[in-house]
């Protein structure tokens, strides 16, 4: 699974990117990641590279959970979330934690409708959520990478559901977002595939979003955010690249990291 999910989410991450980047796409002309509430990462295309591929669509599920073991607590989520989510050492070798390396328990990630970053309480409905900061610093010539490993569990289907359905819209709205007050990204772009369409075959839905990230002073530097979604489960991962690393890198970390989450999710859930 780890390698057919690297693969498959590559080619869309990088359908998303030429999209993001394409004069007049849609995200930019709405006037407007998921909502990140998982947590809360370049080329010049044709707008037929930036169309979904064709595909028929399957309506079989991705993952049947075993009942028995699906959170139903806000104890037995944060069980979960907790084991699910990244540390540093996860991401690889030279991965540290950032600086705050959590977020602050008992919150979790909205846009508010300044498209603006805020981690209120959980709402009725979110067992427990958590995000983990880490950073592979600048070395050898090559800038920082940041990432995020998010991981939401919720009390049913149709609000993990509605929650990848907030995510796809929230670009249209927001095609600039504010993290912090002295960030920002830039020209997002998203594509929603929902299990058995275009061979995503890994999760029940899925969302991939393609930008440009701008710290204090700094330049632009590409942003990706990936989030999927098993049964009352969505996890999420952002990358941030600096000078030197390719796309080609950044999808992989990304990718390879959303697989290994959702392993761990199924590990979790499965029964014997």
């Amino acid at each position: 699974m780890k390698s057919n999910t690297r693969g498959v989410l590559g080619s869309w991450v990088a359908l998303v990117v030429a999209g993001s980047l394409l004069a007049g796409c849609s995200a930019q002309g709405a006037d407007g990641g998921s909502s990140r509430r998982t947590g809360s990462p370049t080329h010049t295309a044709t707008p037929e590279a930036a169309a979904p591929p064709s595909g028929g669509f399957s309506a079989s599920p991705a993952f049947r959970p075993d009942a028995d073991l699906v959170p139903r607590t806000s104890k037995d989520g944060q069980d979960l979330v907790d084991s699910v989510v990244f540390a540093p050492g996860d991401w690889g070798r030279g991965f540290v934690a950032q600086d705050p390396a959590e977020s602050t328990p008992g919150t979790w990630a909205v846009l508010d409708d300044n498209c603006r970053w805020e981690r209120p309480k959980l709402p009725r409905g979110v067992l427990a959520s958590l995000s983990r900061y880490s950073r592979l610093p600048a070395g050898g010539g090559k800038g920082a990478v940041k990432v995020t490993a998010s991981a939401t569990a919720l009390s049913s289907v149709l609000g993990a559901d509605e929650q990848l359905s907030t995510t796809l819209e929230e670009v249209l709205r927001c095609p600039e977002q504010q993290p912090r007050a002295d960030e920002r990204i830039t020209g997002l772009n998203s594509l929603g595939t929902p299990f058995g369409a275009r061979e995503q075959d890994y999760a029940d839905d899925s969302v991939l979003e393609a930008g440009q990230y701008v710290g204090k002073g700094g330049d632009a530097q590409p942003y990706l955010w990936m989030v999927a979604r098993l049964g009352t489960v969505v996890v999420a991962v952002s990358v941030t690249g600096g000078k030197g690393h390719t796309q080609e890198e950044l999808q992989g970390l990304g990718s390879t990291a959303l697989g290994q989450m959702l392993v761990r999710v199924r590990q979790r859930l499965k029964g014997k």
